[in-house]
This record gives C-alpha cells, sequence and structure tokens, in this order.
C-alpha cells in the first residue's frame, strides 16, 4: 500500500464516483441537449432532465450527508481518546476551542508532533490545513472512507 502524505490522502469509491454519477451526470447532458434538438418532445425531456437532476443532486448528498456526519462524530472519539491516552484528562475544554478541520487534521500526526501542532491550533489558531502541511512524520488514516 502507498504511503500516506497531505497530497494522496483523500479516498474516492470506485462505483460511486467513477460509475453511477458519471453516467447520471451524462444522462442530464443527453436530456437536456433533447430539450433543445427534439422539440416534438420537449416537455417529456424537460421533465426526464428534471428527474435526472435531482436524483443526482440526492444521490450526492445524500451520500455524503450520511456518511461524513458518522465520519466526523467518529474523528471527534478519536481525538477525545487520545487526548485522554496523552494528557491523562478530559478534552472537552480544549475541544470547544478547535475547529473540525483542526481536529481532523490533527488524527495525521504522530502523539511527539501532536502535542506540538494542538498547542500550534490553540495559541496561533492554526488551520486545519496549516495543521497538514506542518505535519513531518504522516500517521496514515486508511480508513476513512
Amino acid at each position: 500500500m502507498e504511503i500516506q502524505n497531505y497530497k494522496n490522502h483523500r479516498k474516492f469509491y470506485p462505483p460511486h464516483h467513477f460509475i453511477y454519477l458519471p453516467l447520471l451526470f451524462l444522462l442530464e447532458v443527453f436530456g437536456i441537449y433533447k430539450v433543445f434538438s427534439d422539440r416534438e418532445n420537449k416537455l417529456t425531456w424537460t421533465l426526464f432532465s428534471v428527474v435526472i437532476f435531482l436524483i443526482l443532486y440526492l444521490a450526492i448528498m445524500t451520500r455524503q450527508h450520511y456518511a461524513l456526519g458518522l465520519q466526523n462524530r467518529l474523528v471527534r472519539l478519536e481525538f477525545k481518546q487520545r487526548y485522554f491516552e496523552i494528557f491523562n484528562k478530559r478534552s472537552d475544554e480544549v475541544e470547544g476551542k478547535l475547529s473540525f478541520s483542526q481536529i481532523a487534521a490533527l488524527r495525521f500526526a504522530y502523539d511527539d508532533e501532536f502535542k506540538n501542532l494542538l498547542n500550534k491550533a490553540l495559541e496561533e489558531n492554526f488551520s486545519g490545513d496549516q495543521i497538514k502541511k506542518s505535519i513531518r512524520n504522516w500517521r496514515p488514516d486508511q480508513h476513512r472512507i
């Protein structure tokens, strides 16, 4: 498996990203084309295009909403557990001062860098992207979908 870093840490689900969504997109383009080229059936093709657009929109938004919502909860829980293991105290106060972007970025840092980057996030308001770019030894997250 390839070593994970800032440039390759995003993950795709091939059936969804490279088959289902492109197929819906092509059907939408075809439907719009037919709206203008088939005058006799303009209303039919307009309805077809509207239905395909709604399916495409729902496919994107529903998948993202549920998957990301659950993963975000797990990332927060992971942060709480890790903070407790490192500092031997609850993270409620610290977690409240961090954005989700910062919490998510910190999961890519090993414990020695985690402490330093956490301080920079709290004191210098490092963004999630700044935290990721500051990581010298990337801790891969192979389980995020």
